[in-house]
Formats: C-alpha cells, structure tokens, sequence
C-alpha cells in the first residue's frame, strides 16, 4: 500500500510540475505573439468587442497601480518583494503541506507571478494584451499571468472556505 501511496504522490507532483511549466510557457508564448503581432496596431475586437486584444505595457502591478512610484521604488517593489512573495508562497504550500484546490491554487498563482516576474526582471515592464468587457463596461487589461493569479487565488481561499465547513 505504501509504494502505491508514494506512486500516487509522485504522479500528483509530476502533474503539478506540468501545471507550472504549461501555465508559464503559455503566458510567455501569447505575450510573445502580442509583442509581435498587437504593439503599434489597433485593438482587434472579437465577439462583438466582448474579447479584445490590445497591447500595453505595464510598468506598476495589478490595473497599473504604482505605474508612477519613481523607477527605483518599483524595481524594489515589483522585482524584489515580488520574489520574495513567491518564494514565501512557495514555502508555505510545501511546509503547511497544502493538498487540493489550495495546493493547485498556490501553483497557479506562483506560475503567473513568476512569468509576471520574469518580464519585470527582463523588460521593467509587463506586456499585457487581453480585456473583457460590455460598450464602454470593461476590465482592465491582463494578459494569461494574471488569469492564473487570479483563478489560484481563488482556489486557495475556496480551500480554506472548505476546512471550515
């Protein structure tokens, strides 16, 4: 029973390595294609403007806050307390030995705010290229990084939620 036990674990752990290693390498490609394909050109409408792609670079954090804190502040900010974030969250999943939904979650939310991060070190900025929305009702723009930010975070406090029912 054991060695199934220990199968199961590992196969759990290859499919978070997967999870991690897709999630980054899709947030690197389709911010690749914007780079390529969307800077300099009009938004592209899709779904009667209900999906739009249109490139922007976002040199502050979530919907651009902190965009105007002086270069040194959100290098130190967004690049070093970021890191430091991830690594933290990283930490706390493996020590709290987190299972499920907020195990999933955590991944999600390291892989997009690496990928967040690799921009930040690589670039200063992030490319961001996708928004939803209604007429003039629409959300920021994000790009596949924020999606799994997102969505992990949602998973985690869904987690929690659980335990304390």
């Amino acid at each position: 029973m054991r060695r199934f036990d220990s199968k199961i674990r590992l196969a759990g752990k290859a499919l978070l390595v997967i999870l991690v290693v897709t999630t980054i390498g899709c947030d690197r490609v389709t911010k690749h294609l914007a780079t390529t394909n969307l800077a300099g050109a009009s938004p592209r409408p899709y779904f009667a403007d209900t999906l739009r792609l249109e490139y922007s670079e976002n040199s502050g954090a979530f919907l651009s806050l902190g965009a105007e804190l002086p270069t040194w502040v959100r290098k130190t900010v967004f690049t070093l307390g970021v890191g430091l974030t991830l690594t933290l969250l990283a930490v706390v999943g493996l020590k709290r030995h987190w299972t499920g939904s907020r195990f999933v979650g955590a991944a999600l939310m390291w892989a997009g705010g690496t990928s967040n991060l690799i921009d930040r070190a690589a670039r200063g900025i992030v490319v961001d290229f996708i928004s939803v929305g209604v007429g003039s009702l629409r959300t920021g723009i994000f790009a596949v990084a924020d999606l799994a930010i997102v969505f992990g975070f949602a998973l985690v406090v869904n987690g929690f939620r659980k335990t304390r029912e």
